[in-house]
């Protein structure tokens, strides 16, 4: 670490707010430098070296997009933070893409600011300033000590694997919004984990929320707090999820579920940068970054008027697609091993001995759950296992195969099949057993409402939340859907 403190670049036309931007960093114990204009920044740049470069959108010889530009060109290390006008979205999301570590509204919040600065500085060279972040805990936890990280999970030497891994650690270094896309089971969350720990951001809290298992009625409270006394049951102040991961990474899992008037308020929160708990008077600032995830094609949903334009538009600044379990079968062996390796240290006992026949036996499976279902598989295997050697269960079919014809639901067990059930052995592992039952008849079920969630609960007797739940933990996936749609 050197000894000096961060140097910092700020470029803006207007004196006023050039000397206000200064004597602020000057106070935080920055040094500072200004410029008036893309020249003189232009003549700064090839003459020093800052950790920081924070641009005005409009300048009168060009725009703050050339020196990012300029930067990422000359593959120099500064980091770039982009000011923009209030309400010109669309320029932050252009200077994020562009390689902006973070961006700016003016006008400009001066706790916000500072904020921002030193997430900005963070993870450079240079020494902090006394008053900012010097107190963050560094990436990899406590004390600095770290197990396995998330990037380490991410199991697999296949291109495709290799490519998100790469992206992942590309895109880990900014503060732009990510947008994990990959069926139900590819490992979203992992790689959510993964992106928070190769960031800077390591040393603070990471969230993760799922937008699908929240009652509607709840959403704004949850997501921004609530005062005590703001509705019924409110006995105390509580904090919502974007409090919770101050400092952080906000990861908001399954984020199509969420209904559109909860769209709108959470484009406000990150377009602002602040929140309003329920009952409250006024907002506080809020310093995360948002990752998020879906199973669905937003784009698609967008066009049908089920999710908004430009929040898509804000989420969707980079995105990283997870590829199914089925376009790179050649990871299973280390898949296997890792997760088998899992699996005996949570049960406390020797990794069964996986063979090349295991293994293709394995391959043999559609896996349409991904690495979810060959988890699902292997503890089941672990299991029922009685030897040194792991052997799969061919014969359990995959929960999406189509029904036979004329198979009907609700129908009742004819004679012949109650006879035969009488003569089938007593199962080794009951709940093994329970589970598979329990998923045939959803999956049936489910088929025939034609995978609408809501309609199948109802012909079930259960509720939306419950058929959720059973869905998420049974791994069950409809073809080219997962989840289905509540509301078709």
């Amino acid at each position: 670490m050197h000894s000096q403190p961060a140097s910092i670049l700020v470029v803006d036309d207007e004196p006023d707010l050039r000397t206000l931007y200064e004597l602020t960093l000057l106070r935080e114990g920055y040094r500072v430098e200004t410029a008036a204009d893309v020249a003189e920044a232009r003549q700064l740049l090839a003459q020093n070296r800052y950790e920081v470069v924070i641009t005005d959108m409009r300048l009168p010889d060009g725009f703050g997009m050339e020196l990012l530009h300029d930067l990422r060109k000359q593959q120099r290390p500064e980091r770039c933070l982009v000011m923009t006008a209030y309400g010109s979205a669309e320029n932050a999301v252009e200077a994020l893409r562009a390689g902006a570590f973070d961006y700016l509204t003016k006008p400009v919040d001066l706790k916000q600011f500072r904020a921002v600065v030193a997430s900005a500085i963070q993870g450079t060279d240079s020494v902090l300033a006394p008053k900012t972040a010097q107190t963050r805990t560094a990436p990899g936890g406590p004390n600095g000590l770290s197990g396995p990280t998330s990037l380490d999970r991410l199991v697999g030497q296949s291109q495709t694997m290799q490519n998100v891994k790469q992206r992942i650690a590309k895109v880990a270094r900014g503060m732009a919004p990510v947008l994990v896309r990959g069926e139900s089971g590819t490992g979203k969350e992992l790689v959510a984990r993964a992106l928070h720990e190769s960031s800077q951001r390591a040393g603070g809290p990471l969230v993760a929320v799922n937008c699908g298992a929240i009652p509607e009625a709840l959403l704004e409270a949850e997501f921004f707090g609530a005062r005590k006394g703001s509705y019924t049951g409110a006995t105390q102040d509580r904090q919502g999820y974007f409090q919770a991961a101050q400092g952080g990474t906000l990861f908001l899992d399954e984020i199509g579920d969420l209904p559109l008037a909860m769209q709108s308020k959470l484009l406000r929160a990150i377009q602002e940068r602040s929140v309003r708990s329920l009952g409250a008077t006024q907002e506080e600032p809020v310093d995360v970054r948002i990752v998020s995830a879906t199973h669905r094609d937003l784009a698609a949903d967008v066009q049908a008027g089920r999710f908004r334009q430009d929040l898509y538009y804000r989420l969707n600044v980079i995105e990283v697609v997870i590829p199914p379990l089925r376009e790179r079968r050649e990871d299973l062996p280390d898949l296997c091993r890792a997760l088998l390796a899992r699996i005996a240290h949570e049960s406390g006992i020797p990794a069964p001995k996986l063979t090349d026949a295991t293994v293709a036996a394995i391959a043999a499976h559609p896996l349409t759950g991904n690495v979810r279902e060959l988890e699902n598989l292997l503890h089941r295997a672990v299991a029922l296992g009685d030897g040194d050697e792991l052997h799969v269960d061919c014969a359990v079919s995959s929960v999406t195969e189509p029904l036979p014809a004329g198979t009907t639901p609700g129908a009742t067990e004819t004679a012949p099949a109650a006879a035969r059930a009488d003569q089938e052995p007593v199962p080794r592992d009951l709940q093994a057993w329970l589970d598979q039952q329990e998923r045939c008849i959803l999956v049936r079920a489910l088929q025939e409402n034609h995978f609408n969630r809501t309609a199948t609960a109802a012909r079930l007797g259960i509720s939306l939340r419950q058929i959720r739940y059973r869905i998420a933990r049974l791994n069950i996936a409809a073809p080219g859907d997962p989840q289905g749609d509540d509301e078709a």
